[in-house]
């Protein structure tokens, strides 16, 4: 309609696709319809459209049959793409879908790309979910009664490589990180906490650092790395000082039950990200400041609690 009014004001056709945003062959079909049929020929017609080729039931059947793995269809890795799933659909139904539209279907149903999960063979899934069912709530309770702080620690490396993330640039020109290459990093402690707060050491010495904050009655809940299993660690557990802390491991191979592992990620990937340091001072800077900005965000600190599936 808009094209139609510039056009019978004099505009030119070029000129009116420039004004609306459209491709000139578009103005030059609505004015030729407006010719032929008159103005209300440019009135909205819902269209028809074409019928699909899967009804609804069998739509329905797609992530069953997706559940099952490409591999239980013949294919090679354990990865599903548009490619695959349209033969699937035309292996089950009989009926043939460009993957183009298959795309599509699958955002219907809810399916959308993403990164796979990595998972070690070694986990046993039947004791994680146990602790975080049984053990967790177990855990609260007696943290309440002992009036202890709860408390997940972990430690993590902070590289002066970039955490590299997506970024807008012009067309066929990406956008360069020049960073150093080296593998010099900052070894960092950090304790998260139920009520939103994190505490971060760039040095030995975490459990101390946390008494310091948090008191001296702590029920701490750790992984079974090495460092936890040190003699210097089992010696200061059993002094007088480090009496009053509860020392609870999580399951084998399962750093998804630790909240403070998304944490990690949020400032590796969110707060710090794209930050190129040339040196290990400008880095502990940055990390100071991303630290910073993330204990303004409780609710972030929060939401990693759920992200590892236990509720607080």
């Amino acid at each position: 309609m808009q094209a139609w009014r510039l056009d019978q004001r004099g505009w030119k056709q070029r000129d009116i696709a420039v004004a609306l945003d459209v491709s000139k062959g578009a103005v030059s079909r609505w004015l030729a319809a407006a010719r032929f049929g008159g103005v209300a020929a440019l009135n909205t017609r819902p269209g028809r459209g074409r019928f699909t080729k899967l009804t609804s039931a069998q739509m329905g059947l797609i992530p069953e049959f997706l559940w099952h793995g490409p591999e239980a269809y013949g294919f090679r890795g354990d990865v599903w793409t548009t490619a695959r799933i349209a033969k699937v659909i035309e292996e089950e139904f009989e009926v043939s879908y460009h993957r183009g539209h298959v795309s599509r279907l699958l955002k219907q149903l809810g399916w959308t790309p993403q990164v796979p999960v990595i998972r070690a063979l070694q986990r046993n899934e039947d004791k994680i979910r146990r602790w975080r069912e049984t053990v967790w709530p177990q855990l609260k309770t007696q943290a309440s009664r002992e009036r202890r702080t709860l408390v997940f620690t972990d430690e993590s490396g902070f590289y002066l490589l970039p955490g590299v993330v997506k970024t807008y640039a012009p067309e066929g020109r990406p956008h360069v990180i020049h960073e150093r290459q080296t593998r010099d990093h900052l070894s960092v402690m950090g304790g998260l906490t139920r009520e939103g707060k994190i505490y971060v050491l760039v040095r030995q010495k975490s459990l101390k650092h946390l008494m310091r904050y948090l008191g001296p009655r702590l029920l701490v809940i750790w992984d079974g790395s090495p460092i936890h299993r040190r003699v210097l660690v089992k010696e200061f557990l059993a002094s007088t000082e480090g009496r009053g802390i509860r020392v609870e491991p999580l399951p084998p191979y399962a750093p998804d039950l630790n909240p403070i592992e998304a944490a990690w990620q949020h400032l590796k990937h969110v707060e710090m990200r794209n930050v190129v340091c040339l040196d290990l001072e400008e880095l502990h800077l940055q990390l100071h400041l991303a630290i910073g900005r993330l204990r303004q965000k409780p609710h972030i600190i929060r939401s990693c609690f759920a992200e590892a599936g236990l509720t607080l």
